[in-house]
């Protein structure tokens, strides 16, 4: 059974029974409910159930329980598809400047499709793998937007994309070696997304968030995306703010543009330790929450900013300094000893100490809490102790 005909068997009704039982099976006993479910039904359908029912338990993490356990996947489906999150805050943002239709090109497995569909825009989804686009079609009537969703398997570059107000490309940035870094290696490259993006009024291109800046073009918009203060993804906007950096953190939503403010002055360690979230890093927008925060950095080199108030800002996480020592490990522990700290918190910026191996040498024992933040401050490698400043927390 070829992987297209085992996966029209499972959209079939045995098939669905086998998905069903198989919703919240544990995989450390698949062996036994391989054997068990193998008596009623063929190897081969119960070996695709089990894959399918894997790829399900794996997806909830980016489309939740409700969704993923009625969707289908494919192991690269999985791995490249959009978290739902941030396919839903970039369908919102077509749907308000005016999209109302979208040519999705390398639509995977379909999640940005469904998101774009939910925020009623029609859309085209190509893909030219034939798993994949039937996966795709799968999804859509799993989800009931078939309506919306015209799924096509296609080559990306053959198609006429004037029909529609805007297109997406999320390029394939995986290959039989892992990741692809270099963007005109990606599949399609870089350098004909930008082409078809320009083509369009309006568009929006899927890209690694470690793109360096002055590869994006000219005329596009930049927009680094975190969820829960892990960066997901950059986007390349055209037809928007050409020239424009901005930063945006899920699920807040809150959104920093840049203004082109020069570096941050580097001062003395305050009171407050703010670390900006990932998304601002790479937007380069630190130096727009420094000023924010009224505060400066604490080293030319690190993204860290200090300040000496507490001022509650959703783009940074802060934490209050109680000590600001040079570099000894048998000083740290000593001092977590003598405060009882048990539970300890290790980050590190600007360090080549790994936090792991700190938590391993001090070994932590007590009632108390405390953070160590590992990183330089003015060139000398330092830690600063303290702890979460609640009243700035991320929201």
């Amino acid at each position: 059974m070829n992987d297209l005909a085992a996966f029209a068997a499972l959209l079939a009704p045995e098939g669905q029974t086998l998905l069903a039982a198989l919703r919240d099976y544990d995989p450390a006993r698949e062996l036994a409910v391989a054997s068990r479910l193998r008596r009623d039904h063929p190897a081969e359908l119960v070996s695709a159930a089990l894959g399918q029912a894997r790829l399900r338990q794996r997806a909830v993490a980016k489309f939740g329980a409700e969704d993923a356990y009625r969707m289908y996947f494919t192991p690269n489906g999985v791995e490249q598809s959009t978290r739902a999150a941030v396919g839903s805050h970039r369908a919102a943002r077509l749907g308000e400047l005016g999209v109302r239709s979208v040519a999705d090109l390398c639509s995977g497995i379909g999640g940005d499709a469904l998101a774009l569909a939910r925020a009623g825009i029609s859309v085209l989804a190509v893909d030219r793998d034939p798993l994949t686009a039937e996966v795709a079609r799968a999804n859509a009537a799993a989800l009931g937007l078939t309506e919306l969703i015209e799924v096509r398997c296609a080559d990306v570059t053959e198609i006429d994309t004037s029909p529609y107000d805007a297109v997406f490309v999320d390029p394939a940035r995986r290959g039989g070696r892992g990741r692809i870094f270099d963007p005109e290696a990606y599949s399609p490259p870089l350098s004909w997304a930008v082409e078809a993006a320009r083509k369009a009024p309006r568009a929006a291109l899927k890209i690694a968030p470690g793109i360096p800046h002055e590869t994006v073009p000219d005329e596009a918009e930049a927009e680094w995306i975190s969820d829960g203060g892990d960066v997901k993804e950059a986007v390349l906007w055209f037809g928007t703010e050409p020239g424009a950096r901005r930063a945006t953190l899920l699920p807040s939503g809150a959104s920093l543009t840049g203004r082109g403010l020069p570096d941050p002055a580097v001062r003395p360690v305050g009171r407050y330790l703010y670390e900006p979230d990932g998304a601002v890093i790479r937007a380069h927008l630190v130096a727009e929450v420094a000023e924010e925060l009224d505060g400066g950095l604490i080293d030319e080199t690190i993204a860290y900013v200090t300040a000496d108030t507490l001022t509650p800002t959703p783009y940074a996480s802060a934490y209050e300094i109680t000590d600001v020592l040079p570099f000894h490990l048998k000083r740290l522990k000593a001092l977590l000893r003598e405060r009882e700290v048990g539970t300890l918190t290790v980050k590190k910026r600007g360090s080549a100490v790994e936090p792991e191996e700190i938590r391993r040498r001090v070994r932590p024992k007590g009632p108390n809490a405390a953070t160590v933040l590992l990183t330089r401050v003015a060139g000398a490698p330092t830690m600063l102790i303290g702890h979460p400043a609640g009243a700035a927390a991320r929201p």
